[in-house]
């Protein structure tokens, strides 16, 4: 509705990724180096977490665009896995009909297929995004083909993409093995105020509007206020805004405008929402979706408690008043 009104060619801030947007903080900037130290190292095992919304896929995408084409890569999305699964799923990705006699079966044509992608000296990587949904089983499959090798190189570089309880998967005690394989762990975090401010001017510029004063100076601290640096939320508070401006037929956003989109919204500052729900030890994580319902029905829980401990001590008041008063009304 808002784009011919404030001069945009396409849409600014839509939550999908996007590549063409993608903007490189120090963060997403060390964190693609480390991506391609994987590919040319060739020894390269990264595991690089974020937060929801923080960029991860995008960056993957933007990883994957830039690669020469002689590399080969296999690129699983859908991680809610048996480890027999996960197996199946890098061999098709690979354009290979996989074995149906079993897991060991897979292991070594999948083993096999890789000794003949080095002796061919091809590059191979193998990219996991959401993979804190792995389970232990499927996780342990990744780290022995971290391990296949010719002549003493490693056959494929591994990447594995996920929310920051990848890290806590990978660090448990039933992993140790895995973790020592790892060459290199990054943890993507939101973006600083100024970072902020920069990826929205620069999606602004891409999305074709030459309007440098669209957002005014005291807009983008609230933004920050609500979105809290994750790239995802400022999308979606910045989108809100722009849409309450052009409904209010302003010229463009203020601080008043974004706190108007947040109420829309229903937004909370970003460090008063009620934290995610780490699973429990020795459960693989749920989806983005499940962790959102899970910390959803934990505030509204915490809430509930609440108003029942209050509840509770106007009782106790009420009875102590009447016991006081000789049991009179």
């Amino acid at each position: 509705m808002y784009l011919n009104a404030f001069g945009f060619e396409r849409h600014p801030f839509r939550v999908a990724p996007d590549t063409d947007f993608m903007y490189f903080s120090p963060g997403h900037a060390r964190a693609k180096a480390y991506l391609e130290y994987a590919l040319v190292s060739g020894d390269g095992f990264v595991v690089i977490t974020g937060e929801i919304g923080a960029g991860k896929t995008t960056l993957l995408n933007r990883f994957i665009d830039d690669l020469d084409q002689d590399v080969l890569l296999a690129r699983i999305d859908q991680t809610q896995l048996s480890e027999r699964e996960l197996l199946e799923a890098i061999l098709v990705a690979f354009g290979e009909e996989p074995d149906e006699r079993g897991k060991v079966s897979l292991m070594q044509q999948l083993r096999e297929f890789l000794l003949d992608q080095a002796e061919q000296e091809r590059r191979v990587i193998i990219a996991i995004d959401e993979a804190q949904c792995l389970g232990y089983k499927a996780l342990e499959e990744v780290r022995l083909l971290s391990g296949i090798e010719l002549h003493q190189v490693k056959v494929a570089s591994l990447v594995l993409m996920g929310q920051p309880e990848l890290d806590r998967l990978i660090s448990s005690p039933e992993l140790e093995q895995l973790a020592q394989r790892v060459r290199l762990r990054f943890h993507l975090g939101a973006l600083s105020p100024e970072d902020s401010r920069n990826y929205l001017l620069h999606r602004i510029s891409i999305a074709g509007c030459s309007r440098t004063d669209l957002f005014a100076e005291d807009a983008f601290a609230v933004i920050h206020r609500y979105a809290g640096g994750i790239p995802r939320l400022i999308n979606s508070l910045s989108d809100m805004a722009l849409l309450t401006a052009y409904v209010d037929e302003r010229d463009g956003v203020d601080a008043e405008v974004v706190e108007t989109a947040a109420r829309e919204l229903g937004w909370l500052p970003y460090s008063e929402r009620a934290h995610r729900v780490t699973p429990p030890r020795g459960e693989a994580p749920g989806t983005e979706l499940q962790h959102e319902i899970r910390a959803l029905g934990l505030s509204l829980t915490e809430q509930i408690r609440g108003l029942r401990a209050d509840l509770a001590r106007v009782a106790d008041a009420l009875v102590a008043g009447q016991s006081g008063g000789g049991g009179s009304r």
